[in-house]
């Protein structure tokens, strides 16, 4: 088998994954390692949370990061791991369409089957949104680059009108639409779990709905039952993690005490997880 036949197999089997009130859940990794533990969790795919890897290479979220660093690390990623990969590519990597299209061939030489192409701005006095025929063409990019790939790349449209303060159900059902069209296959719509808002969204919008979970939203079985067929952990498993890593780090230099607990994994257990091949 080749490596193209391989990916277009693994790539339908991750849009297998994405049923309406059966939705698929992913605790989003940022390195081989914490990919490898969501693996080994139960998890049916792994997505990377575009704000954890940006961190671990050293770098902040919000289109800081090169492509080059964030792609090698997403390799690294899908070589550890036997499940699909969707990788978190932010804005594209890219300041037009074109560019766009050039990461998701970047995107398939890494391994991945799936990205998340958020709508939202980051450059200094710029809107909160790209324009949405602007950012439309840039869905249509990654959909016709992964097509001559001959490869059915999940692509996932991010709507960031709640996250960023930009619009409501309207707003989004608007740019889910038009993103659709443009050749998207599923909508993320962070910054909402409502479940009024989630299941007008579940209503609204014409493909499978990913919302973001973190503490306080509703559970899995709860999201479920409104429609959702995909629910991400986005960047919370990886801020708990350095959290962690923080409080450890003060009490040893502080109290000069190493009593912070890490819970069930140990070096063992973590090292022989990473010797385990995907």
């Amino acid at each position: 088998m080749t490596n193209t036949e391989q990916l277009r197999e693994t790539a339908l089997a991750f849009r297998a994954l994405h049923v309406p009130g059966r939705p698929l859940v992913l605790p989003n990794a940022w390195d081989a390692a914490s990919a490898r533990i969501v693996e080994e969790a139960g998890a049916g795919a792994v997505a990377t949370t575009s704000a954890g890897l940006a961190w671990a290479l050293g770098a902040a979220d919000g289109d800081q990061l090169d492509r080059e660093g964030a792609l090698a690390a997403v390799a690294r990623i899908a070589a550890a791991v036997g499940v699909p990969v969707s990788a978190d590519i932010e804005s594209g990597y890219a300041p037009e369409a074109q560019g766009v299209g050039d990461t998701v061939r970047a995107v398939l030489a890494a391994g991945a089957v799936g990205v998340n192409i958020e709508d939202a701005l980051h450059t200094e006095g710029s809107g909160p949104l790209r324009p949405v025929d602007e950012q439309a063409e840039r869905v249509a990019a990654a959909r016709a680059a992964a097509d001559a790939a001959g490869v059915p790349l999940f692509v996932n449209a991010r709507i960031d009108t709640f996250l960023r303060g930009a619009g409501g159900v309207e707003e989004t059902l608007e740019r889910a639409a038009a993103f659709l069209a443009a050749g998207a296959d599923g909508v993320f719509v962070p910054g909402t779990v409502d479940p009024v808002t989630v299941k007008a969204l579940v209503e609204g919008i014409e493909g499978p709905l990913n919302v973001l979970v973190g503490p306080g939203a509703p559970s899995v079985d709860e999201l479920a039952a409104l429609g959702v067929a995909r629910i991400s952990a986005g960047s919370s498993i990886a801020v708990a993690a350095y959290a962690l890593v923080r409080r450890a780090a003060r009490e040893l230099l502080g109290t000069g005490t190493c009593r912070t607990p890490t819970g069930e994994l140990d070096y063992a257990g973590l090292n022989a997880l990473m010797g385990h091949v995907g």
